[in-house]
């Protein structure tokens, strides 16, 4: 089973889903047709992060309204999903197998960044789900690394699921982005840092891509702060090093907030529409 990277975008996007939403609502069918339901999803988000890898242990969890200033109607969405216990006992013992540190909390709650896409994917809410809360001081290459210690999983049925922005440059999408259209053009250093990302995973250039904020154009503007770009890492080191990163999606909203997903792994052309 491949692991995927998606782009969660606004939290907007759970009522608007646009085009990644219809490729999300499309993808769960797709993967289940190809490899099966999955046992269990671990999943990593932008925005569940700590000091030290943490797994949310809990025995279920609900959705979590990390955001303000939206539509009202987003804070009556729910997730109410199983959690994956059993998993974190498992997750725990490659993470040491590997020699990283992990931490267990018996807390639950998936953020939006899980919870949106969640909803497109299995709107059921049937599927377990073992939130890992990933360190945003960390590098790619660092991030590439924890993604490595869970590469077994693929072979276990369980779905390793990130989720973040291709490009997420607030400042951008609030002073010009969401006062204006969700389908605005997009602007052109928003397609210059896409193409080079699709571009460079194509080619398996991971010493570039470890290296994106020195070497993609303007990697700072779009991602003034990297948080949102470092779950395409954990996914992308789960799938290995030897299959090219696969672009499975490419959209774009606001006109600078890129919704571009993404699937790693030997089989990830299983999953092209």
């Amino acid at each position: 089973m491949p692991a995927l990277f998606v782009s969660h975008g606004s939290p907007m996007t759970a009522l608007e889903p646009g085009a990644a939403g219809a490729f999300m609502q499309a993808l769960g069918p797709r993967i289940a047709a190809a490899f099966g339901r999955p046992k269990a999803i671990l999943a990593v988000s932008a925005h569940t992060a700590a000091r030290a890898p943490v797994l949310l242990a809990a025995a279920r969890h609900e959705a979590v309204y990390d955001f303000g200033g939206f539509d009202p109607k987003l804070y009556e969405l729910r997730y109410d999903a199983p959690g994956a216990p059993a998993l974190a006992a498992r997750v725990v013992a490659l993470m040491h197998e590997a020699g990283l540190p992990v931490h267990l909390s018996p807390e639950g709650g998936l953020d939006h960044g899980n919870w949106t896409p969640l909803r497109y994917l299995y709107p059921d809410a049937d599927v377990p789900v073992l939130p890992l809360a990933f360190v945003p001081t960390q590098t790619p290459a660092q991030q590439f690394a924890l993604g490595v210690a869970l590469a077994p999983l693929a072979d276990e049925g369980v779905l390793v699921l990130a989720s973040g922005s291709i490009t997420h440059n607030l400042r951008r999408v609030f002073s010009s982005g969401m006062r204006g259209p969700v389908d605005a053009k997009e602007i052109p250093e928003s397609a210059a840092f896409r193409h080079w990302m699709a571009e460079r995973s194509a080619a398996r250039d991971w010493e570039a891509l470890f290296a994106y904020r020195e070497r993609a154009p303007h990697a700072l503007d779009m991602h003034p702060t990297d948080e949102h770009l470092l779950p395409w890492y954990v996914a992308a080191g789960a799938g290995g090093r030897e299959a090219a990163p696969l672009r499975l999606h490419e959209s774009i909203t606001y006109g600078c907030l890129g919704m571009d997903a993404y699937a790693f792994g030997p089989n990830a052309q299983r999953l092209l529409g």
